[in-house]
């Protein structure tokens, strides 16, 4: 009698639980949400309760409410130049990507020998250290002696040409087509491996039904190529638009955002009020103007998107 009722006795509580139960997932999540946060979640809220006050490190805090903004908005011409500079960015930066690209990977989606190779040389400047890419690209477009320059006054003197080489680095309107260089080279394999990853994915009954129809070249990337690959595009679009949006170590290295804040972007922007005038309040406001733009601009792009990604049957339409 004794063994059957100790044999039916309630456990202790800690012994109830069963690994089905989902206390256990929720103890191994709970370090990436501590790390969350605390390095993500509470320094957001605090840019945000930052931004309403006006804080120089030195002294004591000071409400100001919306003026960090509306200065921004009304009276601050270095922010509005910065805001021209990286629309100018955005406008060229990613639609040369893109489009780069895009063609680099059909063309490296063809059989040919040594493929792989080619491959490796365009994506390795994805790998290359963004630093010490644009300390060469100072030398590279150095007025004086740089490999451009030089290939300049070389192509001059034999043709007989009063040609001159840009200053690229210190004319305002060199500076910024040079940080577009520099960006493109660095980041175009990165959007070709993704293109030849969706490439590699359409079928090639698409590609002989065409053929059999009589399609040329541009016709079967026109309306076989563009549309299978159209969903990549629009993925590529929002993210590239985003770091375009965030466009600072290019700038910081090569050009020091200038000249004359030529390529001044938002983000180097947040950077020089913050760290080097020391005012965080403003600092942080600037912070929350990028990230507004940011979710309008990836808002409108997910609206129309509608109109022109196409994806196979059973997916968005």
């Amino acid at each position: 009698m004794t063994a059957s009722t100790s044999s039916h006795s309630p456990l202790p509580r800690w012994r109830r639980y069963q690994p089905d139960q989902q206390w256990e997932a929720y103890l191994f999540l709970l370090p990436s949400f501590a790390g969350f946060l605390i390095f993500v979640a509470i320094p957001v809220v605090a840019s945000l309760a930052l931004s309403l006050f006006e804080w120089s490190l030195l002294s004591p805090p000071e409400f100001v409410g919306f003026k960090n903004y509306t200065q921004l908005l009304s009276s601050d011409l270095v922010f509005r130049k910065v805001l021209v500079n990286t629309f100018y960015f955005i406008v060229t930066i990613v639609p040369l990507q893109l489009a780069f690209g895009l063609l680099l990977a059909v063309a490296l989606n063809q059989g040919m020998r040594g493929l792989e190779i080619y491959r490796l040389i365009y994506f390795m400047p994805v790998v290359t250290t963004i630093v010490a890419a644009a300390l060469v690209f100072q030398w590279f477009f150095n007025r004086d002696f740089g490999i451009l320059a030089a290939a300049v006054w070389e192509l001059g003197s034999k043709t007989g040409l009063p040609i001159r080489p840009p200053d690229w680095l210190n004319d305002p309107d060199w500076a910024k087509p040079a940080v577009v260089i520099l960006t493109l080279w660095k980041n175009t394999g990165f959007t070709m491996v993704i293109y030849l990853a969706a490439l590699q994915g359409v079928p090639t009954e698409l590609y002989d039904a065409a053929k059999v129809d009589g399609a040329s070249a541009w016709q079967r990337f026109r309306s076989v190529t563009f549309p299978m690959v159209s969903p990549t595009t629009f993925f590529l679009m929002v993210i590239q638009m985003i770091g375009a949006f965030q466009l600072f170590s290019e700038a910081f290295v090569m050009t020091q955002g200038g000249p004359a804040n030529a390529t001044l972007t938002i983000v180097y922007y947040i950077y020089q009020m913050a760290f080097e005038f020391q005012r965080m309040g403003r600092g942080a406001a600037v912070a929350w103007v990028l990230f507004i733009f940011i979710f309008i601009f990836t808002l409108v792009q997910t609206r129309l998107q509608r109109r022109w990604v196409h994806y196979e049957a059973g997916g968005e339409s």
